[in-house]
């Protein structure tokens, strides 16, 4: 075979050097990124070099377990050495290794011995005649010696930058442990003053139940000592007259005989004043203006907020249809929504809930989020209803709980959920739920700390419904309805009484229970009558106690007394009422899922 050419040789001599050492490639190792090196020469340049880069990309590495034997191995550069080494020793050829880092690149059989000043490089004799004629030059130890004190300023005022970091670090963590300190005495300060209130506050609680104890046994006792005295007046008169008919009964000589004392006694009571009422004086408890005492306040000085989106006009509604509401008039009130996805539209208004600063919570199940508003209508912020990062559920209702957060029953398409968030959005906790075809309601009972959610299960025509009770935690507690035969519970409440009310959609009707789950009554029934419901969704309870449903088939809102008696139409002029909910000033939130609105009723 014939040689190479020359210059080719030299070229593939090169190509097949490492960038290290400059010989050629001993036990090649293919770096993640791609380079390749000699082993050996990875091992000696990771000693000098942490953390470990690329010489040629700069790129970190992370040598495997097992070190650089454990890379992976380049088997086409290692046989090319190989068979460039064999091929000059049959040429008869001594491969000559790359130039070191003392020869010329530009002549590689030439040392480089001078420094040009102008040019700032190393140069041999041969380069210097060619291109740095006439340039001054001096020799590479000076050179090296004169630009050592330019290096080792650069390095110490690296050495400095570096210290005023690490200064600055130690300073973040002296800071970092003053916060610390500072919490903790913040949150015994609190603490401390908190057990100091109870404390107060339960001497203050004995104190006035004793002053209560007092009153209560003054005025008791002014009773008894009342009829002890009557008692005594009615033994005396009732012991004369017995034996008066005694005597009366036995002839005329005794009862003649007996006729003066009883004279006397009749007219010792005749001229005697009858008893009067007794006058007692029983205490009145008056709670102070502020029940909940002010443990005092946490301030931390806050940024500009961000300009609130302009609220969607609201919308009052005149027009009315179908049967009119019972007394004549409808009720005041003002309607804002519409279909859509943009802020303050709704796509399917399915639950509501209200606070007691008249928040309006609007579970939008159709835009996976839930809406909040003002009593007036307008709107305030919106959050998604999320589970878990990057997965939404579908709101079906929702309610609040005693401490202002709410629980959000829904469903993904892979499962069902119950869902508590607080007034921002954040997920507090959740549990599953079995996953049915159909939708949930949810009620919370404050007295208790239960979540009440209604369960529908089984195929249409054979459905089957019940209220599963929870703790917070998801523990099931017991289960409710199981024995009336509801088929589609879908929403419920919890009246002030603890009572658990459950509308059915299928038996147009609802359900009355005890807190302990005993069945009390039902009312309703299909039709269109007064007090008759068809398709029932949405149930709440006014201050007074009456029930109000969402009598969805027949475009109407119902009132009924706590027995479940009749009692009015409270509007007849929506298509389709669906969620209802009372606000603790006195309003009445409705929503609409044929028109996708949210309509808020005054005075009803």
């Amino acid at each position: 075979m014939a040689a190479a050419p020359s210059s080719l040789g030299t070229h593939f001599k090169e190509e097949l050097s490492c960038s290290i050492c400059l010989e050629l490639f001993t036990r090649p190792k293919v770096l993640p990124c791609g380079h390749i090196f000699c082993q050996d020469c990875l091992q000696d340049h990771a000693r000098r070099q942490l953390p470990l880069l690329c010489p040629i990309c700069r790129r970190q590495v992370r040598p495997p377990p097992q070190g650089f034997a454990g890379l992976p191995d380049s088997h086409i550069i290692a046989s090319m050495c190989e068979r460039l080494q064999q091929q000059a020793t049959l040429s008869g050829e001594t491969i000559e290794q790359p130039q070191s880092a003392n020869r010329c690149s530009s002549h590689p059989f030439e040392e480089l011995k001078v420094y040009c000043i102008q040019c700032q490089v190393r140069v041999c004799d041969q380069c210097l005649e060619e291109t740095h004629d006439g340039h001054g030059t001096t020799s590479i130890k000076k050179a090296a010696q004169e630009r050592s004190s330019t290096v080792q300023a650069l390095v110490n005022e690296g050495r400095n930058i570096v210290e005023s970091y690490l200064s600055f670090l130690r300073s973040l963590r002296e800071e970092e442990k003053t916060l610390n300190e500072k919490k903790q005495q913040r949150d015994n300060n609190i603490i401390q003053a908190y057990n100091q209130m109870v404390q107060k506050l339960t001497q203050r609680k004995d104190h006035l139940l004793a002053e209560s104890e007092e009153n209560h046994t003054k005025n008791l006792d002014r009773i008894h000592t009342e009829r002890d005295q009557v008692l005594a007046d009615i033994n005396e008169l009732s012991a004369a007259c017995a034996r008066a008919e005694q005597e009366l009964q036995q002839g005329w000589v005794e009862f003649l005989s007996q006729q003066t004392a009883l004279t006397e006694v009749v007219g010792k009571y005749r001229e005697k004043a009858a008893p009067t009422p007794v006058q007692t004086q029983p205490a009145v408890f008056q709670p102070t203006d502020t029940p909940v005492p002010v443990l005092g306040h946490v301030t931390v000085q806050s940024l500009p907020s961000a300009p609130i989106p302009a609220a969607p006009a609201a919308r009052s509604t005149g027009h009315h249809h179908r049967n009119q509401r019972q007394g004549g008039r409808q009720p005041q009130k003002v309607t804002f929504g519409g279909y859509g996805s943009g802020t303050g539209q709704f796509m399917g208004p399915w639950g509501v809930a209200v606070s007691d600063e008249g928040e309006v919570f609007v579970a939008d199940w159709g835009n996976q989020r839930i809406q909040v508003f003002a009593l007036q209508g307008t709107f305030v912020p919106l959050f998604p209803t999320v589970v878990s990062a990057g997965q939404e559920m579908q709101p079906t209702d929702m309610a609040m709980d005693g401490k202002g957060n709410l629980w959000v029953v829904g469903w993904t398409d892979s499962a069902h959920f119950a869902v508590q968030y607080n007034k921002q959005g954040r997920v507090l906790r959740k549990f599953d739920l079995q996953k049915t075809g159909w939708d949930r309601g949810v009620a919370v009972d404050t007295r208790r700390n239960h979540i009440l959610i209604t369960q529908t299960t089984g195929d249409w025509g054979n459905t089957h419904g019940e209220v599963l009770v929870f703790r917070p935690d998801g523990t099931l507690v017991g289960t409710v309805g199981q024995q009336q035969g509801m088929r589609f519970s879908r929403y419920i409440t919890v009246d002030k009484e603890g009572n658990i009310l459950v509308s059915d959609i299928n038996n147009a009707c609802v359900y009355v229970y005890n807190e302990d789950g005993q069945f009390l009554f039902q009312f309703g029934g299909l039709g269109s009558d007064e007090g008759q419901l068809k398709d029932p969704r949405g149930i709440c309870t006014d201050r007074a106690g009456n029930i109000i449903v969402a009598d969805t088939g027949n475009s109407r809102v119902e009132m009924f007394d706590k027995t479940g008696k009749f009692l009015k139409h409270i509007t007849t002029d929506m298509e389709r009422p669906c969620a209802v909910a009372m606000a603790t000033q006195g309003q009445l939130v409705v929503t609409d899922d044929e028109d996708h609105s949210v309509s808020i009723l005054q005075n009803i």
